[in-house]
């Protein structure tokens, strides 16, 4: 039998997927299992976006430009004027979904052996997208017990080596909810004109900031226009993901055209899912607000109930609809997999991602796992009772 190549070999499994088989035996069995392993929002997506796609009259579905509809991207300059950010069309590219955007940002900034540094935790699919290209993440470590704040800017200074091609930072934050302040951003900006290196900054949960620090968009930074890439996404925004319409903004345009010349491979973004993204462009602001209002009371729900268990540690995160917990227990990953395997409360059970996937320094996030309040009050509330009485009777309990 051939061989699979070896960049296909380092490629890890999804954790957020990784547990799948287990929670389809738990509910196979009758087990009500409450997903908190993804951030796959459980708010509708908004009616008139979708009716905008009912009212296609299409003789023939064809091949849209490479770069995506030219309504769509200049729709999108006035979307982002509203977080004081000017572009043009010309900066905009829609790819399918953030990881394609990713992706191809990835391959463009970087080369074989060359190296991004990333804070960690971070989103675990970055590892996947780097290894693709045979691309290195350099960790950068941050902690619960600061809420997972950056580290300080001299410890990424330390860091930068002669293969080191790129800052990577995603704000807010997924896995941990953590917003980056502009100061601490200025401080970036200020290593990457310094090292002349790319600064690419996954922006996708932008609106859901819920803390004393504001939103503030790596766009906006003076004096590094050519080093700034954002990768963008409906998904989580407008409770879209089945519609994997992301974007790629960046005022280079040499590398617009290289990202440009990736996404002619893949002939165009799906089109779709691009009328859907245009029409949720009208939504009023009042949308938003709605939607956070409801997201701040799950955020508050979490972190008040795991205030509340013995032995575990947590915080309460400041953006996104995530939160990392260290949990008393011996292993994080077998525990998820106990949940679903061997636990169940009135016939229900939870489903978590565990928080060593989310590292790429071996051994930390053993004990930790990341919870994505992205069910209503009531189904949360429940999940959090089912954890609750897991974490006593767990045979792994280690406090």
């Amino acid at each position: 039998m051939p061989k699979v190549s070896l960049r296909s070999e380092s490629i890890p499994d999804s954790p957020f997927r990784l547990l799948i088989p287990y929670a389809e035996a738990a509910k196979a069995k009758g087990i009500h299992v409450y997903h908190l392993n993804i951030g796959q929002p459980d708010i509708h997506t908004p009616a008139m976006a979708m009716e905008s796609i009912r009212k296609v009259d299409a003789p023939v579905l064809e091949y849209g430009h490479a770069l995506g509809n030219h309504s769509y991207r200049a729709k999108m300059c006035s979307y982002y004027k509203k977080f004081d950010v000017d572009v043009s069309q010309e900066d905009i590219i829609i790819t399918q979904g953030a990881s394609e955007a990713l992706f191809f940002v990835l391959q463009a900034c970087l080369n074989v052996g060359e190296n991004v540094l990333v804070p960690e935790p971070f989103y675990a699919n970055y590892s996947g997208f780097a290894g693709m290209g045979g691309i290195q993440i350099k960790p950068l470590t941050s902690y619960l017990e600061t809420g997972f704040a950056l580290p300080p800017i001299d410890v990424f200074e330390a860091a930068i080596d002669p293969k080191t091609r790129a800052i990577m930072i995603n704000n807010p934050a997924n896995p941990t909810g953590t917003v980056y302040p502009e100061t601490v951003l200025h401080e970036i900006a200020a290593l990457v004109r310094k090292y002349d290196l790319f600064l690419i900054v996954d922006e996708v949960y932008r609106e859901f900031c819920f803390g004393d620090t504001p939103f503030y968009s790596a766009l906006r930074l003076q004096g590094i226009e050519d080093h700034v890439v954002v990768v963008d996404s409906i998904s989580k925004r407008y409770s879209a993901c089945g519609a994997r319409t992301g974007a790629v903004i960046s005022r280079n345009a040499n590398l617009m055209s290289i990202i440009g010349r990736y996404g002619q491979q893949r002939i165009s973004p799906g089109f779709f899912g691009q009328v859907l993204g245009e029409a949720l462009l009208d939504l009023e602001d009042q949308y938003f607000e709605k939607v956070k209002g409801e997201y701040n009371r799950r955020r508050m729900l979490v972190f008040q109930r795991l205030q509340q268990m013995a032995g575990v540690k947590s915080y309460l995160p400041e953006g996104a609809f995530y939160c990392f917990a260290e949990l008393p227990v011996d292993d994080a990953f077998e525990f998820c997999k106990w949940l679903l395997s061997s636990f169940s409360t009135n016939k229900q059970t939870l489903m978590l991602s565990h928080g060593s996937a989310f590292y790429a320094t071996k051994g930390l996030g053993k004990k930790e796992a990341r919870i994505a309040y992205v069910l209503g009050e009531q189904a949360l509330g429940a999940a959090m009772d089912c954890l609750e009485e897991a974490l006593l009777v767990y045979p792994g309990r280690t406090a």
